[in-house]
């Protein structure tokens, strides 16, 4: 498959995505230990350096601009200092910010403190919660002025409270009225938190990972024929097209509507750190979507990009060199 999966990678230049979600500054502070504290038994650490990266559906964002496609990003964002380090960054990513609205609540930190290449601790400075109604109605005239002019929707959920019961319900009847109306087909494809699932009934497709998996369907999954009951009752519950569960070093399993279960071994050769994982799998699946690729074939390019992400310390992003380079190694056989 991987001399036929060859061909959309550089499709994902003429690709336009929406993303749409819980908005986050990843800080990272970096530093050593050589020593306990004496005043608590707990780690010294010597800071070396600080960055502030794109987090939640930013680094979705981020993601989709290293792969060559473009995107805009709509969610919220606070009137304060962290908001305007995130539209710096994005405007030094090229992206635009016309999709970004300012709310009252502030922009939601996580700050992860990492020494010799283990996290030590992580803290967060956010306030979750639907965000204010005309918060919630300019989100929604961006989306209803723009969203016929994107190949894909990607639905970033972090459960802090942007991807409500009615955004996703008028995201899915608008998407429903461009395709009765204009016959213009576009792809909602859901990172889900298993909170409130109900927000997600009529998405194309899910990608929950095996715990989300476990919550929403109310089974746990301890085996394939578990596996196979639990994909069905996603699809069955929620009437997608179809359901990708990530299962980590398991790999992949993808049920579309209609076929078998299809398992996607792992492609991860070392597992440093798995921050922003899941965000790579789902700007990687939607490229190949807008792209034109098949579910199991954009999947399985989702599955090389993850391989290639989780052995990356921090919120990394894979690039098109890098999945052409991993494509063209398994072609060739192992190195």
């Amino acid at each position: 498959m991987n001399s036929q999966l060859i061909q959309y990678v550089p499709r994902f230049a003429e690709t336009r995505i929406l993303v749409i979600g819980d908005i986050i500054v990843d800080h990272f502070i970096w530093g050593t230990v050589s020593r306990i504290s004496p005043e608590a038994p707990v780690p010294v650490v010597n800071v070396t350096r600080e960055e502030m990266l794109l987090g939640g559906g930013a680094n979705v964002l981020h993601n989709i601009y290293s792969l060559g496609g473009k995107a805009v990003l709509c969610g919220v964002i606070g009137n304060d200092e962290m908001g305007g380090r995130l539209q710096q960054l994005m405007i030094d990513l090229g992206a635009p910010i016309s999709g970004l609205v300012q709310g009252k609540r502030p922009t939601t930190v996580k700050t992860r403190v990492v020494a010799q290449g283990q996290q030590v601790v992580r803290f967060d400075r956010e306030q979750t919660g639907v965000p204010a109604e005309q918060t919630i109605s300019a989100m929604l005239a961006f989306i209803d002025e723009h969203l016929i002019d994107f190949d894909v929707v990607i639905i970033s959920d972090y459960y802090k409270g942007v991807i409500s019961q009615p955004l996703m319900h008028h995201l899915l009847h608008r998407v429903k009225l461009l395709e009765q109306e204009k016959g213009r087909r576009i792809p909602v494809v859901v990172d889900p938190k298993p909170d409130q699932p109900s927000r997600f009934i009529g998405a194309t497709i899910l990608t929950p990972n095996h715990l989300e998996a476990e919550k929403m369907s109310g089974m746990q999954i301890n085996s394939e024929r578990e596996l196979i009951e639990a994909a069905e009752i996603l699809q069955h519950k929620f009437s997608c097209e179809a359901v990708l569960i990530t299962r980590g070093e398991s790999g992949m399993s993808l049920l579309e509507r209609g076929k078998e279960l299809i398992t996607i071994p792992t492609m991860a050769r070392e597992v440093f750190d798995v921050t922003g994982a899941g965000d790579t799998v789902i700007a990687t699946l939607a490229l190949g979507l807008a792209a034109g690729a098949s579910f199991v074939e954009a999947a399985t390019l989702a599955n090389v990009a993850a391989g290639i992400v989780v052995g990356k310390i921090g919120t990394a992003t894979v690039n098109c060199a890098e999945i052409m380079a991993e494509l063209h190694g398994e072609l060739d056989g192992p190195r």
